[in-house]
């Protein structure tokens, strides 16, 4: 496997992480990045910018299977999924910060059409740690309603919730979108993609749009399902437990619904989806992108630091923890992002991010100083500890341990 890029002394781990991926797990093309206390300590790309490359030459992209082959680059991005829901988070929180929003205010305060079927009581803070009861639409989204900007927001204020707000949890899957982006509108008066760009990724410096400018489309690859190895380390792949299988299949079930809030499933290589604003699942980033904006999260990088030590205990303190009405499995959320545990190992107990479904993966560790990024565009069935993402984290475990601690 012909890896480009750097890692410093120390860090040789991760590298050899990230090529027995490629050599086991099915990895098409990938990046990781990792800093340590705001410096860059890894970044690595290898394989095809397309998830049908290899050279197979099937022709997505320009029809002649050029496409296929084109190595990953140096700035390849891809479709990060529910990663992108780590720095959507960032924005209500920066408004907190900045005193502009306030997390225990009912969301009707600054969108008034929300107070309406039992949604009085729903709190900006129920929002973040997916407690609103807002998992599911009655009627499922249209691709094209998914994405105008309009549809999504309205469908949710007439949208009677699941369970009384506050009193439990439940992943908002694609929702979150919608709820966060009209949020951000009402109180900023801008979209989220253009205050992400704004304040966020122009100032770090960040390869990360949620809204893809037409002029970056070219570096963008094409994301598409890989098959599932049949052996792991030697072992036979574990199997889902039953219930989070049957929870799948049943069309009824809140996962099912949550999942199929757009019916049929968008292309999520169609050039509309990806210039659409969805900070649940349409973010596209580089694995630099990623790392670099969790580390500005946790301190400062390059002279500028997103969050305030009051804010990033915000942001990783425990809000909503044990079984999910939507994923099944128990999961624990801060305000907006996933924290270590069971379903979504990271790299201690004191780690926050988010995955997104399929393999990507965006943290940081402030304990450690580590953040990480990591961007794949071949998509696996999993939705919070894909095996390749969890590789790498063990192998950036390993390199910032001690030998008694290493795991």
């Amino acid at each position: 496997m012909d890896v480009q890029g750097t890692v410093e002394a120390g860090f040789e781990p991760v590298r050899d992480a990230f090529v027995r991926n490629f050599e086991r797990l099915n990895e098409r093309g990938a990046a990781v990045a990792v800093y340590r206390d705001g410096r860059k300590v890894v970044d690595l790309w290898a394989g095809t910018r397309d998830v049908a490359g290899q050279g197979q030459g099937q022709g997505q992209g320009q029809g002649d299977g050029s496409a296929d082959a084109a190595p990953w680059a140096v700035d390849t991005a891809q479709v990060v999924r529910s990663a992108t829901k780590g720095v959507a988070a960032a924005v209500p929180l920066l408004l907190h910060q900045r005193g502009q929003i306030d997390l225990d205010a009912p969301v009707g305060t600054y969108w008034p059409e929300f107070k309406s079927a039992g949604k009085e009581r729903v709190l900006v803070r129920h929002v973040l740690s997916h407690r609103a009861g807002l998992p599911v639409l009655d009627r499922p989204l249209t691709p094209a309603e998914a994405i105008d900007g309009e549809s999504g927001a309205r469908a949710l204020a007439a949208q009677r919730p699941e369970w009384e707000p506050g009193t439990d949890h439940g992943y908002h899957a694609h929702t979150y979108s919608w709820l966060i982006a009209e949020l951000v509108r009402r109180v900023t008066g801008r979209s989220v993609g253009r205050w992400i760009a704004e304040e966020i990724a122009r100032p770090l410096g960040l390869d990360f749009w949620v809204g893809l400018p037409a002029e970056e489309a070219h570096r963008v690859g094409l994301i598409g399902p890989v098959e599932e190895p049949t052996a792991v380390g030697g072992a036979l792949r574990l199997r889902p437990k039953r219930s989070v299988s049957e929870a799948y299949r049943d069309a009824d079930s809140l996962t099912r619904r949550a999942f199929g809030v757009i019916e049929p499933r968008p292309d999520e290589n169609d050039p509309a989806y990806r210039a659409a604003e969805l900070p649940a699942s349409g973010g596209i980033s580089t694995a630099r992108a990623l790392a670099r904006c969790y580390a500005a999260m946790i301190g400062p990088v390059d002279g500028h630091r997103l969050f305030a030590p009051a804010t990033l205990t915000l942001a990783r303190t425990e809000e909503s923890a044990g079984p999910d009405r939507v994923l099944v499995v128990a999961t624990r959320f801060g305000l907006g992002f996933m924290l270590h545990g069971p379903a979504a190992p990271l790299l201690g107990p004191g780690s926050f991010g988010h995955p997104g479904r399929g393999g990507s993966l965006g943290f940081a560790d402030p304990e450690s100083g580590i953040a990480m990024g990591y961007v794949t565009n071949g998509m696996r069935k999993g939705v919070t500890a894909d095996p390749r993402a969890q590789a790498l984290v063990r192998a950036v475990r390993s390199a910032t341990s001690s030998p008694d601690e290493a795991i």
